[in-house]
């Protein structure tokens, strides 16, 4: 997998940039966003996304990682597919995105093209969780290890405790201290169960 590229802008179309690397000519498929960014520079480093099919090997490249993040959150969603994330992320930036997934407004994914009312509500059911939390000030920041917190809350169920109520607190322990392990989690959790 492609983590990066950096190399001269060979030719910049809206949807699209070759990026010349050591001689070799890479065709990136890039957002909206990502061509404002990309005009009138001469070189660039984009973070990438490969996408491997029967028929094509294709690269999707994002100027900022967070772009790249939603990107792949995305796609990860059933029936939304690489191109309908990149008309998202061409239509709204990846703050918009993930503030409408967190507030639960469909309306606003809806206005995009090819997203109709299932598909919006299955990206803000299947991402709501994923994409973090809000803070005190009202924005939106990444989990710390969304993965920790779900070994945490599957491990304190099967000891017995009620899944919601564990939510609430782990939730409650995330923002108040900076936990690095499951281990540490789970016994903070403990303490408040």
């Amino acid at each position: 997998m492609f983590e990066y590229i950096k190399g001269d802008i060979y030719e910049l179309t809206p949807t699209a940039v070759i990026i010349d690397n050591n001689g070799m000519g890479y065709y990136v498929n890039i957002t909206l966003n990502t061509y404002s960014q990309l005009s009138g520079h001469k070189s660039t480093q984009l973070f990438l996304h490969q996408v491997i099919r029967d028929d094509a090997h294709l690269l999707f490249g994002f100027k900022e990682l967070k772009e790249r993040e939603i990107f792949r959150l995305l796609i990860s969603v059933s029936g939304v597919g690489a191109n309908t994330a990149r008309v998202m992320l061409s239509s709204l930036t990846a703050e918009e995105i993930k503030k409408a997934i967190f507030s639960n407004n469909s309306k606003t994914l809806q206005d995009v093209k090819g997203i109709g009312a299932k598909t919006s509500q299955r990206i803000i059911i299947e991402l709501k969780d994923k994409i973090g939390k809000e803070d005190e000030l009202g924005e939106i920041v990444f989990s710390q290890d969304n993965t920790i917190r779900e070994e945490a809350l599957s491990a304190l169920v099967m000891l017995g405790f009620a899944k919601n109520t564990v939510a609430k607190v782990l939730d409650k322990v995330i923002k108040t201290n900076t936990t690095s392990s499951v281990e540490e989690l789970i016994k903070l959790a403990l303490k408040q169960l």
